[in-house]
């Protein structure tokens, strides 16, 4: 199989200069890197032609209106060549030779998609490892986080770290852009291929460095409106994707204990902020169809879950 490799970038002139060499050094064996540049106002567009000069196979896509994540990576993959897509972040460098133990997982005709081994460089001086995603239904939603670094399945794939089947990415429909600005749009995606009866892995030997940049959500959005936002995709997330009667009841009941609980334990509104946020959006969520159950998907995953604290979100 061949495969291209789809960054994203808004804003990011500065890593762009930095990285893209290590990355093409690293991908030399693609069919080509393109960087799908989200209106940036920054110097990032003259960096890229600057660098295609060096590099042949890097192929620029400017975009004339900023849309965010979701809408930006979808145009990167539709865009693609490759049988196969490598989704990276601006800001992750892969080690060389990263991809030798993913490509025979793909002779599986079901597997989506291949998590690769984000070891994250934390500017406290911290290496942080990311594993598999794993996820439980706990108090009315689906909880979600990193699970044990070993190679098997995972709930979801990175779109910053991870190797996806361009069809079946087109099949499935790819990111949902009713989660921009950001926040729950690849475990959706990833979520929704398992209910479709498709797979997802996370290969361990496949290692890619993090190194954190400030992230453009951070410059441009505030503390209370990103955890609005993060509280708002859960709730889509629910009444999009869930379809189990019990977890239905669940959320429904839980839903007044997080209204005010949320509140009181922050003491602002983001919950209650974001859940206005949900109802806006609420008509124009649209459900998939699925041929598996929420159980049949939770249960691959719930049992290596574990609560670090009383945290919900």
């Amino acid at each position: 199989m061949n495969y291209s490799v789809v960054i994203t970038n808004w804003n990011g002139a500065d890593v762009l200069k930095k990285n893209i060499p290590k990355v093409a050094a690293a991908v030399s064996d693609a069919l080509e890197l393109i960087v799908v540049d989200d209106c940036s106002t920054d110097d990032s567009v003259k960096v890229l032609q600057d660098l295609a000069k060096e590099f042949k196979n890097l192929k620029i896509i400017k975009k004339e209106k900023n849309e965010g994540f979701s809408s930006t990576t979808n145009l990167g993959v539709k865009s693609a060549r490759g049988d196969l897509v490598l989704l990276l972040n601006s800001d992750v460098i892969p080690r060389p030779g990263f991809l030798k133990p993913v490509w025979p997982l793909f002779q599986n005709e079901k597997l989506f998609a291949v998590g690769l081994h984000d070891k994250s460089f934390e500017k406290d001086g911290r290496i942080v490892s990311r594993g598999r995603g794993v996820g439980k239904f706990i108090r009315g939603y689906l909880m979600h986080r990193p699970g044990k670094i070993t190679s098997g399945p995972s709930l979801w794939a990175s779109c910053g770290s991870g190797v996806f089947r361009r069809d079946l990415w087109l099949k499935i429909g790819g990111l949902d852009t009713i989660y921009n600005p950001a926040y729950g749009e690849d475990w959706d995606l990833g979520y929704r291929a398992w209910k479709k009866g498709f797979e997802i892995l996370f290969e361990e030997k496949a290692v890619v460095e993090h190194r954190h940049e400030e992230g453009a959500l951070r410059k441009r959005y505030s503390p209370f409106y990103r955890r609005s936002i993060t509280f708002r995709n859960q709730n889509i997330f629910i009444i999009k994707n869930i379809g189990d009667p019990k977890f239905i009841l669940s959320y429904l009941l839980f839903l007044p204990y997080h209204l005010v609980y949320q509140a009181v334990k922050h003491s602002d509104s983001a919950f209650w902020y974001g859940y206005l946020l949900f109802l806006i959006k609420i008509l124009t969520i649209k459900r998939p169809e699925f041929i598996k159950t929420d159980a049949e998907i939770i249960n691959i995953f719930s049992p290596e879950f574990e609560m670090k604290n009383e945290e919900i979100f």
